[in-house]
Parts: C-alpha cells; structure tokens; sequence
C-alpha cells in the first residue's frame, strides 16, 4: 500500500472547477449539474404542453389558463444524477515495473471521482480482472474523497482479464443505462474490442482510458529474449532487434485505434495515456480535449 497520500491537496483543488462530461440524456434522479433533454420538475423552465388526464395539476400554468380558459402543462429543464461507472483494471498485467501502471490507473480514478464528488455526480467504481471485485460508493460530496482514496489505495493487482465474462456480469448487475469510465491497458488475450461494443449496445455511453507504460509501446530490450505473459504464465523466446520493435509499435498502435474506434463510433470518447505523462496535463489537456471532462 502506497504511504503517500493517492492525490495531493494542491491537485485536489485544481480539480474543483471540472466536470464529468457525457453526450447521451439518460433518464436519472433530479439533481448533479448536466443537463438532460427529457422534461419533467426541476427549476429551469423548459416548454409548455396540453394538459392530459392524469397530470400533476401543480404543474398547470392557471395564470394562462385564465386568459386562455385552456389547460397547459409547465415542463422544465432536469438536471439528473446520470449514473457514472469507473471500471477499473485490477488484472495482474497492470502489475508489472512495481505496479506503476496500476498506482497511475488508480490516481487517475481517484481525480475523476473527486471531480464527481464535488459535482455532486452519483458514482460507483468497480475493480475488475476476469470478474467484477471491489465495489466502491463515490457519492455525498468532496468530504467523502478520503475514504474514497483510502479504499483505491487498498487495490491490489491480481488475476487473469476477461473483458467478455465482466461485461456480462456488469450488464446482469445494473439495468439503468449511464456513462461507463474504462481505466485500463485493455490487454486481453481474448480480445476485448466485441465486450466493449456489448455496453454500447445496451445503450451505454462509454469513456475508454487507455493507459499503458512506455515499454508497453516500444520496449526497450534488444537481443534474444524469453517474454512471460503476466496473467497465463506463458512464455516465447524471440530474437528483437530495431525491425521488429518498429513492427511491434505498429501492431501496438493499430491495437489502439481499434480500441478508439469502438468508443468513436457509438458517440463516445477515448484518450491513450502512456504513464510518463504528468497526470494533470493528462487531466487538463488530453480528457478536456476529447471531452470526457470541462
């Protein structure tokens, strides 16, 4: 466990005039501070309609129904809670170089729910390997952040991933449709690309974060090499020379931009995130500029 604090204070309140973005209107529960386009109460006058048998008669607009002798019905603008979902990779490919991509994956959690908390955003983060595992509550404002990182801190890496057994189980688990945050290096044996594609089918809105550590994009080794797979145990020993690091960038990077194009095409976002990148450029640059945050 980390003996530093998961994020500093000085961070911490630079975080506070961000907001969690999402595209979609979602039906949710009043309150939070993004706009939906569904009616219903709130305070932001929205339109008027005819009034049906049935409708709150607090709702009638009686000052026109006295001009006009016709019943109208005020609808407003709601702002709902949308249901935000951190999946976070607890799989043991995180692990690797003393689990710095996992301490960065979870810092970066914990700043997005901090960005949650102070917006008042209903949140729940999730760790996953090759199932859903711990569950953490992110809700009830920014005094709640210390037992939010406190409980972050407590991950620990571990286990095979399968994408295809953990949205299975996510979407058996939560039936009302919201913004799905993926923090991983999305390195499956399986693929994880068609999993993905399933979230958006059942009318989720996902942010994919990709994050991966230099080496995990251009490995510095060079000679003959034996690789073991971090998960299986599986090992293959290859020559590596300057050739075939260019070839294994390449393939590194398509791999990514069909990660991209899985959250693109559904109206999504996705950001790449090597772990050499200080994490509040990250926050205040690359998740501003596709939009997953403002």
């Amino acid at each position: 466990m980390p003996s530093t604090p998961l994020l500093d204070r000085e961070f911490l309140e630079k975080l506070e005039r961000l907001t969690v973005r999402w595209q979609k209107s979602f039906a949710g529960l009043v309150g939070g501070h993004n706009k939906s386009r569904f009616p219903g109460a709130g305070q932001e006058f929205l339109d008027h309609r005819n009034f049906h048998h049935g409708d709150d008669l607090r709702a009638v607009n009686w000052r026109a129904y006295l001009r006009l002798e016709k019943l109208f019905l005020k609808m407003f603008q709601v702002e709902p809670r949308v249901p935000v979902r951190m999946l976070l990779d607890t799989s043991a490919s995180m692990a690797p170089n003393g689990g710095e991509k996992f301490d960065y994956a979870r810092r970066l959690a914990g700043a997005l729910c901090y960005v949650g908390l102070v917006r008042l955003d209903t949140m729940e983060v999730h760790g996953f390997n090759n199932r859903l595992t711990q569950r953490i509550f992110c809700t009830g404002g920014r005094h709640r952040f210390a037992g939010v990182a406190e409980s972050l801190m407590a991950l620990e890496p571990g286990g095979a991933t399968d994408y295809q057994a953990v949205v299975r189980e996510f979407i058996e688990s939560y039936s009302q449709r919201g913004l799905v945050i993926v923090i991983s290096d999305f390195l499956d044996d399986r693929g994880c690309e068609r999993a993905l594609q399933y979230l958006t089918d059942f009318g989720h809105e996902l942010m994919l974060l990709q994050v991966w550590a230099d080496e995990d994009r251009t490995p510095p080794w060079t000679g003959e090499l034996e690789l073991r797979d971090a998960e299986s145990g599986a090992s293959v020993k290859l020559d590596f020379d300057d050739a075939a690091r260019q070839r294994y960038t390449k393939a590194f990077d398509e791999y990514c931009s069909g990660i991209q194009t899985v959250a693109l095409r559904s109206n999504g976002r996705y950001a790449g995130i090597s772990t050499s990148q200080p994490l509040e450029s990250v926050i205040f640059a690359d998740l501003i500029r596709v939009r997953g945050i403002a």
